[in-house]
């Protein structure tokens, strides 16, 4: 039983056939006049009306077997014009094999070419009129959106027409703008490239358009922060395809657009991995995450799961975290899996405990404590949590036999000025230690703030701006690198694969990003424009901008564009395990000058 809107397009099917099968016979007459120094002889009379009539009738056959009546096609399309051309160039040689072997002779037997000339250039130009009458009724109808589409390449054109030729949209595009100056006189559809982003202003004004909407699916994060300031100055909103993995394998519609978020606006940043190399290291294999109830632990996980593991286990202190992540991966929080493992890093025995019950191959230590004013004011939880805690999973890790470890780490840890980055650039330190004297492979990967993870700027100043503000900015000039969660745990998961033993693997973080313009940004976002920006002075420790290599580490290139790797010096185990503070000082000083040991040796940060 078909729907109505199928009997529709079967109608509209075949009166494109039928309108065709006129042209083929216009064109057979046309063909034989012109032949003929344009006259009819009567001769050809019948031969010319039984071609006709041929011609016709094949036309329709081929056309609803193969042709452009068997299926639905946009009108004009490249596929439609492939599938007529076809079509007709079939017609036209069976009607030349007629016209050569029929005696005596019907027609002249040049003319089926011609006439499939005329009829195909006919058919093309009645298609041309038709669609250009459709976009232009399209443009005029009262939608309830004005557009501006910027990017004029395959994605934007794509979705011009979709904005055309679907009945239900509400957008109408008026303008294109496209920074390729090549493209300034440029049409599609009807709708002329009007300038590149600096006219967005004028060209909003002239044509009554409140909306932008940005055609570019693999567009970075600074070219957007731009667009939608733009856009905010000129007054119109902005709506934007999703990154291009989204979308990837289908053309792009209006039900892809979507407002911008903060994620398009600071992070969007294509990864490309290498999933064999993945696989080799994960699937099959018994994998086991510390901190797995927080942002990055979670995520690692989730992304572990996709290349099946034999078995994935999740340690983590905090319950409701584990149960979280449980909630993503299973689809229920029951916490009745064995693959849960409640147990504190700082508790020797019972990692041990864990280690030995789960018997993991591969190992990503995820577990620590990050927030940098906290362990200021707190150094000793620093030491417990982020060195002691990760010598432990160290040593279990070791007893265990697992063949990859992977410690993750932070931009705080090169080049560092706090107890944070003390402490961090120590647990690297330890994880090269058991690269030269344990039997697996042990590395680091270091990177910066991840957007959206727990305790992030971003949820600060939500909350805040939802409050009513202030919003509270250390310095107008702090600049942080930023990156997405699940494009920060994909490369942790390609520097796990490509890692050499003992190397610090450095996520490339792209530009970094004044924090004030994070504010503004989200401020501009939620519509509020009466809130204000309080500057509170940078705290101790913290770095005006951040950095992710120090300056006594040699940095070299992996067989990944976006990973790096550098060498750090390892502290031997007694060092540390001798080193029991109570004093706070002396435990903060005692981590400055370990972590800072090659700087000072080399003559950088000497104090």
């Amino acid at each position: 039983m078909r729907t109505p809107r199928q009997r529709r397009a079967r109608l509209i099917r075949s009166i494109w056939s039928l309108i065709d099968g006129v042209i083929w016979a216009f064109s057979i007459y046309l063909a034989i006049w012109v032949r003929l120094d344009f006259t009819l002889q009567p001769q050809f009379a019948r031969g010319t009306a039984l071609v006709a009539l041929g011609a016709v009738v094949a036309h329709l056959a081929v056309g609803y077997l193969v042709g452009p009546y068997a299926v639905g096609h946009v009108r004009g399309s490249f596929e439609e014009i492939v599938d007529l051309g076809l079509t007709v160039g079939l017609v036209a040689i069976g009607l030349f094999v007629w016209s050569l072997m029929s005696e005596p002779v019907i027609v002249p037997r040049g003319v089926p070419l011609s006439a499939a000339a005329i009829a195909l250039l006919l058919m093309f130009a009645v298609r041309f009129v038709v669609r250009t009458l459709r976009a232009h009724t399209a443009r005029e109808r009262n939608a309830e959106r004005r557009v501006v589409v910027f990017g004029a390449g395959s994605a934007g054109r794509r979705l011009l027409r979709s904005m055309l030729y679907d009945e239900h949209s509400d957008l109408v595009p008026v303008a294109l703008l496209d920074d390729d100056r090549s493209k300034s006189r440029l049409r599609i559809e009807g709708v002329r490239v009007r300038g590149t982003r600096e006219d967005l202003a004028t060209v909003v004004e002239k044509s009554g358009a409140d909306t932008l909407v940005l055609a570019l699916p693999n567009a970075d994060a600074a070219l957007l922060r731009d667009l939608a300031a733009r856009a905010a100055a000129a007054g119109v909103d902005v709506l934007s395809l999703p990154p291009l993995q989204a979308i990837i394998g289908r053309s792009p519609t209006t039900n892809d657009l979507r407002d911008l978020d903060v994620a398009d606006l600071l992070g969007r940043r294509p990864v490309e991995l290498d999933p064999i190399a993945i696989a080799e290291q994960v699937s099959g294999r018994r994998i086991l995450v510390t901190g797995a109830g927080g942002s990055i632990g979670s995520e690692l996980c989730r992304q572990i799961a996709r290349f099946g593991p034999a078995r994935l286990c999740m340690l983590d202190r905090d319950e409701s975290g584990l149960q979280a992540t449980q909630m993503t991966l299973a689809g229920h929080g029951l916490l009745d899996s064995d693959d849960l493992i409640l147990a504190d890093i700082r508790d020797p025995a019972a990692l041990a405990r864990a280690f030995e019950a789960a018997r993991p191959e591969v190992v990503f230590h995820a577990a620590a404590l990050k927030h940098l004013p906290l362990l200021e004011a707190h150094p000793l939880e620093a030491w417990k949590s982020n060195v002691v805690g990760t010598l432990n999973v160290l040593a279990a890790a070791e007893c265990a036999g697992v063949s990859t470890f992977v410690n993750i780490s932070t931009d705080k840890a090169a080049n560092p000025t706090c107890v944070l980055g003390y402490s961090k650039r120590l647990a690297e330190r330890l994880t090269a230690d058991f690269a030269r004297r344990a039997s697996g492979r042990y590395v680091s990967v270091r990177f910066g703030n991840v957007l959206g993870s727990r305790g992030s700027v971003v949820h600060a100043f939500t909350a805040q701006i939802e409050r009513g503000g202030p919003i509270t900015v250390t310095h107008p000039d702090v600049r942080r690198y930023f990156m997405l969660i699940p494009e920060a745990c994909q490369l942790v998961l390609e520097a796990a694969s490509i890692g050499t033993d003992g190397e610090v693997m450095v996520l490339e973080m792209g530009e970094q990003v004044r924090i004030l313009e994070v504010a503004e940004t989200l401020i501009r976002m939620s519509g509020r424009r009466d809130l204000e920006v309080v500057f509170t002075g940078l705290r101790p420790g913290e770095k005006l901008g951040e950095e992710l290599f120090s300056p006594a580490e040699h940095r070299r290139a992996t067989g990944h564009p976006l990973v790096s790797s550098v060498d750090v010096p390892p502290i031997g185990v007694p060092e540390v395990r001798e080193a029991g503070f109570v004093d706070v000082e002396e435990g903060r000083e005692w981590m400055r000058r370990e972590a800072l040991v090659i700087e000072m040796e080399a003559g950088v940060n000497r104090p």
